[in-house]
């Protein structure tokens, strides 16, 4: 039987302190890159709710023109795809699916008449960031 001589080199890699630096270096550049990169996703979120809010805004419109008034709070949105038992001249459905909950899994508030107490707004369609904040569509 014949012997096999192996030998082995000196193993080459990286050092512990290389791969700290390394793993320095990729937790700044992903402290620096992660906020700005979360920023434009609130950002995005904020307006999709307000591009809903403006689809629902001229739904709402339709639906005053139809039956000659905006629907009442306890009514709510819910109009705009099912027929109010009360409701005189509803061509609906106004919006060709259900209303979905806002970016943020809230439900959109109907309010009728405004809030703000300038009254700048008739009536308005509200929800709220993850922070809180509200967001309003008012007309």
């Amino acid at each position: 039987m014949k012997k096999i001589d192996v030998k082995f080199k000196a193993q080459q890699g990286f050092t512990l302190l290389e791969l700290l630096v390394v793993l320095m270096i990729i937790a700044l550049l992903a402290g620096f890159v992660g906020p700005k990169l979360f920023s434009n996703v609130d950002q995005a979120k904020e307006k999709t709710a307000m591009r809903q809010m403006h689809s629902f805004a001229d739904a709402l419109i339709q639906y005053r023109l139809d039956t000659g008034s905006y629907p009442t709070e306890q009514q709510g949105l819910s109009v705009l795809v099912e027929k109010p038992s009360d409701a005189t001249n509803w061509n609906g459905p106004y919006l060709a699916q259900q209303i979905p909950q806002d970016p943020w899994g809230h439900e959109y508030q109907w309010h009728n008449p405004a809030r703000a107490e300038q009254k700048v707004y008739e009536v308005e369609i509200s929800t709220a960031d993850k922070n809180g904040k509200d967001i309003t569509y008012g007309f």
